[in-house]
């Protein structure tokens, strides 16, 4: 069984790396792939799909709600950006754009918090450069912010799903009270940060791709995020009994450093594999925290990053260029913290 498992976790982490056709259609190969992790770990029952099913309602009523709602004030956002724009100083206006978004996409999902941030940066008139820049502290923002409530992104919908048991009993607000003194203050210094960004306003900057956007876009949007919601449910009860034998015995401190690989590997199939509820609360603060910074590193590493580079037309060496040494300072400032607190 170990075997069959560590080869169904390699074909998740390499194979839509290798083929283009599997990274377009992500989610049914994430789905197969965890019908197999649960079959082979002999975890598939009514239970399993029960829960499977239900499990993504939630963030996929979010994401439809809102993506139908953004669909219709476009227009009216576009033009209050421009005029806030015009009224507001370019710092203020920066620190304000990235901590409303962190903190919101709680709320509002980190999927729209994301469509919200592309409207902003092709209206700012910034260089390239400075666009980038801001774009990889607002996704780090968003990806932070989101963990908060189990509607803000995959990773904390499945962390929830995961220890809604024994002994934690996780529920709605459960990530806002293990979590909420790390996140907040470091959303608002990604706030601070983007102020010292934004430079003379000059040039051409980043550009969206055209895409017109129909009702049925916002629904295949909702579909993908439970699909995929679902897949990560499968995968993580699937690798459950593996993980718990030898996860839960790592330290925090190598639990936090191995998470790095979340800059390449989705950080909510990573949480979907690891996070369990023999690990102490250290050891999931640890985990969860180095996988939410690290997932910001690289383009990959979240579905913010995704989005944006995705509609901004942002390369991954562009990407990386920022978003590496950002990383890497805030998972050195983390650790010291979450070693010291």
């Amino acid at each position: 069984m170990t075997w069959a498992l560590l080869a169904i976790l390699l074909a998740v982490f390499l194979v839509p790396f290798a083929s283009k056709r599997v990274e377009r259609n992500l989610e049914p190969f994430l789905l197969v792939m965890g019908l197999l992790a649960a079959l082979v770990s002999g975890v598939l029952d009514t239970h399993l799909v029960g829960h499977a099913l239900a499990e993504p309602v939630k963030i996929t009523l979010a994401v439809l709600v809102f993506g139908a709602v953004f669909k219709y004030v476009r227009e009216h956002l576009r033009r209050g950006i421009r005029g806030a724009l015009k009224s507001i100083p370019l710092p203020l206006f920066l620190f304000l754009m990235v901590v409303m978004l962190g903190l919101a996409s709680s709320a509002i999902t980190a999927i729209i918090a994301s469509l919200l941030l592309v409207e902003i940066i092709t209206s700012l008139g910034l260089s390239r450069r400075a666009e980038i820049s801001l774009v990889v502290v607002s996704c780090s923002a968003i990806g932070l912010g989101a963990v908060l409530t189990p509607i803000g992104e995959p990773l904390s919908t499945i962390a929830i799903a995961k220890l809604g048991g024994e002994p934690y009993h996780a529920d709605f607000f459960f990530l806002a009270r293990l979590l909420g003194y790390l996140v907040v203050p470091g959303v608002l210094a990604l706030g601070v940060l983007a102020m010292f960004l934004g430079g003379a306003r000059r040039g051409e900057g980043l550009t969206e791709k055209e895409l017109h956007e129909t009702f049925i876009h916002v629904i295949i949007r909702a579909g993908k995020t439970y699909l995929f919601v679902m897949a990560l449910v499968l995968l993580g009860s699937g690798f459950q009994p593996v993980f718990d034998i030898y996860i839960v015995r790592w330290g925090s401190g190598l639990l936090y450093f191995a998470n790095i690989t979340s800059a390449a590997l989705d950080n909510a199939t990573l949480a979907a594999a690891e996070i369990s509820p023999q690990m102490s609360a250290l050891q999931i603060k640890s985990a969860l925290v180095s996988l939410l910074i690290s997932g910001g590193m690289l383009i990959p590493g979240n579905i913010p990053n995704i989005i944006c580079a995705g509609k901004l037309r942002i390369s991954s060496r562009e990407w990386a260029r920022f978003g590496v040494p950002l990383g890497l300072a805030m998972l050195a400032v983390y650790f010291v913290i979450l070693e010291v607190w």
